[in-house]
Order: C-alpha cells, then sequence, then structure tokens
C-alpha cells in the first residue's frame, strides 16, 4: 500500500493549567526534510521527538510544530523593577510626563521583563509524546486515504498500457511484413539485378535491429512488478518511481523501432 507525503496530523492536549498543541504538516519530497517549531524550554528534547516523527514519517518535508499555551494563573515572567524604575528615572530627564506613562514606555523596553527558565516538567512531556503519537496516526491516515486514491489511479493506467500493449504484439508481425514489403518493392522500383542470398542476409539483419519482442516481454514483466509492488505491504515509492522509469524507458524503444 503507498502512502501520499502529502497530509496534517493535529492533536490537543488539555491540562490543569496549559493546553498543548501538537501539529504536524507534510508536502512532498525525495527525502525527509523535517523542520520543528517549539518553545526554548524543549529544545534539549528536540531530538528525541525527531527520531519519533522520523521512524513514522519517512519522507516529505515535514513541519513539526509544539505549542504551548498557559491556562492557568501561573507565570514564569516578572517585572524587571529595578530595570523599569531605572529606565523611568532616564525617560522622566527627556519628556515631562505622568508616571502611568512613563510606566508604559519602560515597559517596552529591553529587559523590562525577566524570564526564569522553567525545568521540563514530565508529566508534561509525557503528554506532548502521547499529543504526538496521536497526531501521527491522524496524519499518517490522511496520507493512507490519498495514497489509496492514487493506488487506484496507477492501476487504471497500468491496466490502459497493458491493452495497449496487447494491441503492439498484436500488429507486430503485421509491421515485419510490411518493412519486408516495402523493401522488396523498393529494389523492383530502381531495377536493379541483385544477389538474393546475399539480400535475404541483408533483409534479416534490417527486421533484427528493428525486433521489439525483448522490449514488449520487459515491458510486460514491468507493468506486472509496477502493480505487484503497488500491492505490498510497504510504501515504496522510490521503487515505484524506478519502475516507472524503466516502464518508460521500454516504451520509448519501442516507439523508436516501429519505423
Amino acid at each position: 500500500m503507498i502512502q501520499s507525503m502529502t497530509g496534517f496530523g493535529k492533536h490537543v492536549v488539555q491540562l490543569p493549567s496549559k493546553k498543548i498543541t501538537v501539529e504536524l504538516k507534510s508536502l512532498n519530497s525525495k527525502n525527509l526534510d523535517l523542520n520543528a517549531r517549539m518553545p526554548s524550554t524543549y529544545r534539549e528534547k528536540e531530538l528525541e521527538l525527531r527520531k519519533v516523527i522520523a521512524s513514522s514519517l519517512v519522507r516529505g518535508k515535514i513541519d513539526f510544530g509544539l505549542y504551548i499555551e498557559n491556562t492557568g494563573d501561573e507565570t514564569s515572567a516578572q517585572v524587571n523593577e529595578a530595570v523599569v524604575r531605572q529606565y523611568m528615572k532616564q525617560l522622566e530627564t527627556i519628556a515631562k510626563g505622568d508616571d502611568i506613562r512613563l510606566l508604559e514606555m519602560a515597559l517596552r523596553l529591553p529587559d523590562a521583563m525577566k524570564t526564569e527558565r522553567e525545568d521540563i516538567d514530565e508529566e508534561e512531556y509525557k503528554a506532548i509524546k502521547e499529543a504526538l503519537q496521536f497526531a501521527l496516526v491522524e496524519i499518517n491516515k490522511f496520507r493512507s486515504e490519498e495514497g489509496l486514491v492514487l493506488e487506484h489511479d496507477f492501476l487504471h493506467r497500468i491496466k490502459n498500457m497493458e491493452v495497449l500493449l496487447k494491441e503492439v504484439i498484436q500488429m507486430d508481425p503485421d509491421r515485419q511484413a510490411t518493412i519486408r514489403e516495402r523493401l522488396e518493392k523498393a529494389i523492383i522500383d530502381v531495377k536493379v539485378e541483385v544477389d538474393e542470398n546475399r539480400f535475404e542476409q541483408e533483409l534479416i539483419y534490417y527486421l533484427e535491429k528493428y525486433d521489439i519482442t525483448e522490449e514488449k516481454v520487459r515491458l510486460a514483466n514491468h507493468l506486472d512488478y509496477f502493480s505487484k509492488t503497488l500491492k505490498s505491504n510497504d510504501s515504496n515509492g522510490k521503487k515505484l518511481g524506478f519502475i516507472s522509469q524503466e516502464i518508460g524507458r521500454e516504451i520509448n524503444t519501442i516507439g523508436s523501432k516501429a519505423n
């Protein structure tokens, strides 16, 4: 079964004081290209989370987003009182204004707020990993459903090529006879005496040059192999791509030899 590389998965977990959202988006890419966005607190866990994603999503351009929103009264940010007072003092020497106005201006300046680095809460991290697993299930379901649509389309196209190949196989003997007749007529038209044995040898060589028996056998084998690979349990996008190239190569050779 094949999977599309396009998909989306999302899962939200509500803890007593925090809302955790995990999002996964994927687009086409030859290999795995993973971009992660998360709070700085969890950067030390990025490699571990990347490995979890990579083990489930083998290919594609993946955007992973981890968003944590405080919904309780807790906050790690505090007003840096000493810095703010110093800012207000300096501002007062530059321009007159009431304390509220000076405070508003001071709070916009660098280092007005100080944030203490939080340690990773194990229960919170456990919830994040569970949310990631749910999001992975959702995105894989999305990719599988789209892959099923592609599979039906591929099988339809393979069936069309098999029908056309049968027509080619039926037409081929007549094609060789036509080439032989055309060459014999050309000899007669130029009214030249020829050695029949030598002419027959040259004719056989010429017909062998345009023989497509090998290409017909290979093409039939490639079409069958494509269908079998498509129905295998693994998602074999690269393998299918290689078989498709071989199918195209045999079709082009048949076309060039069709004369």
